[in-house]
């Protein structure tokens, strides 16, 4: 692969990423909640959930999926589904103990599961990696060792874009200090992964 592709697939998918999706509206929603503590949680979830999304479509599940219209469904409102609990769960968070305690561990792998299952599971993502992939492979070469150049630069390329958007959005978390605010924020952030999940159940097959 010449670095001339390779640069031109980095455009390509930072330009992909930074567009916000489900899984971006659901990274700013809970680091709003949590703060900037929860960006490196949030970001693993993004990147693995990505990996599996990519490994699944490599393996032939996206071009299946593509075809069958149940299976497309099936994750379709599993995705929203789960969506939809995260939205009701933040809206009803209790801010009081979000300001005085700690992000705990259980809360981090929370964090961590949420982002994972709503990015594994988003049908888009996983149909995505079938067509945007084999645009930058030079078929005239060794394919394995281009999709693997180009899948770790995508899942590089995904953790520092949600962890940057962790970061930002939980400095505002941070920086408020009336428990008013912050459960205005929180229900905001609960309305905003209540829509994602209307928007993900409303996907219809390209």
């Amino acid at each position: 692969m010449s670095i001339e592709m390779w640069v031109a697939f980095v455009i390509a998918a930072a330009i992909v990423l930074v567009i916000p999706g489900p899984t971006i509206l659901l990274v700013i929603s809970q680091a709003i909640a949590h703060g900037r503590r929860s960006a490196l949680p949030l970001a693993a979830g993004v990147t693995l959930g990505d990996f599996t999304a990519m490994t699944l479509s490599l393996a032939g599940l996206g071009a299946i999926m593509a075809a069958s219209a149940a299976l497309f469904t099936l994750l379709k409102f599993a995705g929203a589904g789960y969506l939809l609990y995260l939205g009701v769960r933040l809206w009803r968070s209790n801010t009081e103990e979000d300001k005085i305690i700690p992000i705990a561990d259980e809360s981090k792998r929370s964090l961590f599961k949420g982002a994972f299952v709503v990015t594994a599971l988003n049908p888009k993502s996983i149909a995505f990696f079938v067509i945007f992939l084999p645009q930058f492979v030079n078929s005239d070469s060794r394919i394995l060792p281009q999709l693997l150049l180009l899948g770790t630069t995508f899942l590089i390329l995904a953790f520092v874009n949600a962890a940057l958007y962790a970061f930002f959005a939980g400095h505002l978390h941070d920086r408020m200090e009336s428990q008013g605010a912050r459960r205005w924020f929180h229900r905001c952030g609960g309305s905003v992964l209540v829509g994602a999940g209307i928007f993900t159940a409303a996907l219809q097959r390209s």
